[in-house]
């Protein structure tokens, strides 16, 4: 069954199922792609030399290389701990505000000044980030490259991907994390990374009644990555998406229907190894009805009922869309 905006019931037990009496540290587990996200305002020229367009959202190639570290001798750059999984852990945080630490983060990074930096501002958002660090590849960065209203994203992955289970995931005092948390939210992005770090975090939550959380991300996971994901789909029980992702995912599924609705209930009945709890599915569709909702982490977390978590995530939404970057103001106006 889908979800809308516009209805006064909730016909799934997913958040009746929390039996959590309040938000403490470490209740939220997230893992994902750390990026470093430096912000600037730029000219034109600075857009021609890397052959960027004013709106676009691009990987770093061969051309892209210095890019970077000329954004921040050239130009007044502010710096922000990014990546769509921190991100996401970064606003339950501000929509929570107390207590601190309530979301942890696993990631790889690199030995060098922009770890250092992200490891800074992780701290500043009051994200408990865990690091894989290693020194073959530099910290992961994406440059902001603002003009008038537009903003040019180039993303450079570089150490986000050498994120290792055995090397970070696997030790004790950071599995000890794991098992502490009750809401367990990954980006499809990382499917491409470590599926069999999903995979065990995914299972551990199926086999302790936890809630595990998945955003389909982009197009691309669905059609490039869709045996990692398929994988790791029975033990989802909030898959997240939009309406291009949506209709990507049911393309590749064979679901034979272009019905935003519809998708969601054939992705609700997918196969599920946890049958205590039914799977929600999580389509926005920009301006118009959300089919469930997005970004609602904070809200679920404190046992809200899910159409209060709704209006959350379209506040929360409203705000960050606005500004440059995953960024907002001190404290949220949200009740």
């Amino acid at each position: 069954m889908s979800y809308s905006t516009n209805g006064s019931n909730c016909p799934l037990q997913c958040v009746a199922n929390f039996n959590f009496w309040c938000c403490s540290p470490n209740l939220l587990f997230g893992m994902g792609n750390p990026l470093l996200d430096i912000c600037a305002v730029v000219d034109k020229d600075f857009l021609d030399k890397y052959s960027l367009k004013p709106n676009d959202q691009i990987l770093a190639d061969d051309k892209h290389k210095a890019l970077f570290d000329e954004l921040v001798k050239k130009f007044k750059v502010e710096y922000h701990a990014g990546g769509a999984t921190q991100n996401s852990i970064k606003i339950a945080q501000w929509m929570i505000q107390e207590p601190h630490n309530i979301g942890t983060f696993f990631g790889c990074i690199g030995k060098d000044n922009f770890g250092k930096i992200l490891k800074e501002k992780a701290q500043e958002a009051h994200v408990d980030a865990h690091y894989y660090e290693q020194d073959e590849e530099p910290t992961g960065t994406c440059a902001a490259c603002i003009t008038g209203d537009n903003r040019s994203l180039v993303a450079n992955l570089a150490a986000a991907n050498c994120y290792k289970r055995d090397k970070h995931l696997d030790l004790e005092e950071n599995w000890k994390l794991v098992e502490k948390a009750k809401v367990y939210y990954i980006a499809g992005f990382f499917l491409t990374v470590s599926v069999e770090s999903i995979l065990k975090v995914a299972k551990h939550a199926s086999e302790t009644n936890k809630l595990f959380c998945l955003n389909l991300s982009a197009p691309f996971i669905s059609q490039f990555f869709k045996d990692n994901l398929m994988q790791v789909m029975p033990y989802v029980d909030v898959l997240f998406g939009n309406e291009t992702e949506a209709a990507t995912f049911a393309k590749e599924q064979e679901f034979e229907t272009k019905d935003i609705k519809e998708i969601a209930k054939k992705a609700q009945a997918l196969p599920k190894v946890n049958k205590k709890r039914e799977r929600i599915v999580v389509f926005t569709q920009g301006k118009d009805e959300t089919t469930v909702v997005h970004s609602f982490l904070s809200q679920l977390v404190q046992e809200k009922p899910l159409d209060h978590c709704v209006k959350a995530a379209h506040y929360a939404a409203y705000v960050v869309i606005q500004r440059a970057g995953c960024n907002f103001p001190e404290k949220p106006d949200f009740k």
